[in-house]
């Protein structure tokens, strides 16, 4: 999921007033959770956004879903993991019983397969995680559900862990293109739909849920749209028990440093999954040359740009794949400006014939502006004028939609998965279904993502590592491909996410998921 162009800014800080304690009367109130961002709807085949995606993630069920705080799979709707085919295409799955939807209807297999049919053909925003992996979807038993692939691909089950594949209520909904339900929800999981407006979201515990039963009864979400010193505000008055997605970076770091002086708040701190990165054109001119992308590789000093552009609110990253995964390797390796200078010396540059290289990045992005700006003054002072980097920026509709029509030598870009398998840090980046090494990849996930990158070793390698079902197998595959793209440079990785929430120090249970999703269940004000 590329980055959806919102971005935060650095606000002014309001001043306000001491924080209000709690009294006997606020404990009987709805947990109130405060967030700027915005949701376009909660049907699930139509929610490819951060914000419908947390609120459908507490409304229903998944077959597979994370162990919480983790990217630990586990079963949810399902009774175990599949029992899969020696092709690795078809994959039979056990169903929990005894499961309800809100609305009374009793969950099994006909209603499982009704939800992931709908998922695809209705054709919303999200339908091609489904409609380019499945083939057929039928039950095959009352709590049997046997799904047939059209190619391997071992993340399957996280795949079904993406809230948008969750269970809905065959008798609430139909299926048909474009027949959605924005404002309605009637799923299985430990929440039910009372409101939702453009300013919040009512939700209610739902009594036969099948599960551990959330620990509130009534839950607000209160939005302020794209306003971060409102929620800011919200959250030291007391207006809001905690506040997440999302305040500005200087906000942040004021709270962190009041936290340390008085403690009046709660910070949870959380490793995110969404990744930035530069995409290089291998298509163009000084980028063409491997020693011109490996030098700037070489150069990139990613704890000092970590610092000073997100004041440390993230992670020095040196893999596409960030290192919560376990098959994660440090394949860029530090800063080495030795390196960078003496390999664009070999690529024929010099400060009187420099190599000449634009950045462009979306101009609603400050991050990406910082970004751009250090990157140019890094390398004129440490490589002496033999790389000069020019920033360009461009309206944010206007550079996602141009980067994979190849103009840019240069993008900066976010990353945030589908799913929580390290498959989603490398195929869709690296995959290239037509092209050669001629021309560059012409079709697949690296033109679509501006690097153009074409190998038919990487092909290779990501064919094995979709097919193979041994982890360990599959960990010694995922460690080539990372070797294989330090080496060829077609993109340089900068820096992985961290999550924040802030909550009052009454509120108890609050934990952030990686994959930006958070648990309303476990909250609970004593």
């Amino acid at each position: 999921m590329r980055s959806s162009g919102i971005f935060l800014l650095l606000v002014p800080l309001l001043l306000v007033g001491c924080q209000s304690q709690p009294g006997p009367k606020s404990l009987n109130r709805p947990i109130t959770l405060g967030t700027t961002l915005s949701p376009r709807g909660v049907d699930p085949a139509d929610s490819y956004d951060l914000a419908s995606l947390m609120i459908i993630y507490n409304l229903g069920d998944t077959l597979y879903t994370y162990e919480l705080g983790t990217t630990k799979l586990k079963p949810q709707l399902a009774e175990n993991f599949p029992e899969v085919s020696d092709d690795g295409l078809t994959y039979r799955i056990k169903l929990r019983k005894g499961v309800l939807f809100h609305d009374g209807t009793a969950f099994n297999a006909k209603a499982m397969a009704f939800s992931l049919r709908r998922f695809i053909k209705n054709g919303g925003a999200p339908s091609f995680l489904l409609s380019e992996t499945l083939e057929k979807i039928e039950p095959t038993g009352p709590y049997e559900l046997t799904l047939r692939l059209k190619q391997p691909f071992a993340a399957f089950p996280a795949l079904l862990a993406f809230p948008g594949t969750c269970a809905i209520s065959p008798i609430a909904y139909q299926i048909g293109e474009g027949k959605f339900n924005p404002a309605k929800f009637v799923g299985t999981g430990p929440y039910r739909l009372l409101e939702i407006t453009s300013d919040h979201i009512r939700l209610e515990a739902f009594a036969k849920y099948w599960g551990r039963k959330p620990k509130n009864t009534k839950l607000l979400v209160q939005i302020y749209p794209g306003n971060p010193a409102n929620l800011y505000n919200a959250l030291i008055t007391g207006t809001v028990d905690v506040a997440y997605q999302a305040l500005a970076t200087q906000q942040v770091a004021k709270l962190q440093s009041d936290y340390s002086k008085n403690k009046k708040l709660q910070i949870i701190e959380g490793r995110g999954s969404a990744i930035n990165y530069l995409s290089l054109n291998l298509l163009m001119n000084p980028l063409k040359a491997l020693k011109v992308r490996q030098a700037i590789g070489a150069m990139i000093d990613r704890p000092f740009l970590v610092q000073r552009i997100l004041q440390g609110q993230g992670e020095p990253v040196y893999s596409l794949i960030p290192d919560s995964f376990g098959v994660s390797r440090a394949v860029f390796g530090k800063q080495n400006i030795a390196l960078a200078r003496k390999l664009l010396i070999e690529a024929g540059f010099s400060s009187s014939e420099p190599a000449n290289v634009e950045i462009w990045y979306s101009s609603g992005s400050l991050n990406s502006s910082l970004l751009a700006a250090l990157l140019r003054a890094l390398a004129k002072k440490d490589l002496e004028g033999m790389l000069i980097f020019e920033p360009k920026s461009i309206a944010s509709a206007a550079f996602f939609h141009n980067i994979s029509e190849g103009i840019y030598s240069s993008s900066i870009a976010n990353w945030y998965p589908d799913f929580l398998d390290a498959d989603n840090y490398v195929y869709p980046f690296l995959f290239c279904s037509s092209g050669s090494s001629v021309n560059g990849c012409q079709k697949g996930g690296s033109q679509s993502q501006g690097s153009f990158y074409y190998s038919s070793k990487m092909n290779e390698l990501l064919n094995r590592e979709r097919k193979e079902q041994d982890p360990k197998l599959r960990q010694k595959t995922f460690i080539q491909i990372q070797k294989l793209i330090a080496h060829d440079v077609p993109y340089i990785p900068l820096w992985q996410s961290k999550d924040y929430a802030f909550a009052q120090n009454n509120l108890h249970g609050v934990a952030i998921n990686p994959n930006q999703t958070f648990p309303f269940w476990t909250l609970e004000r004593k």
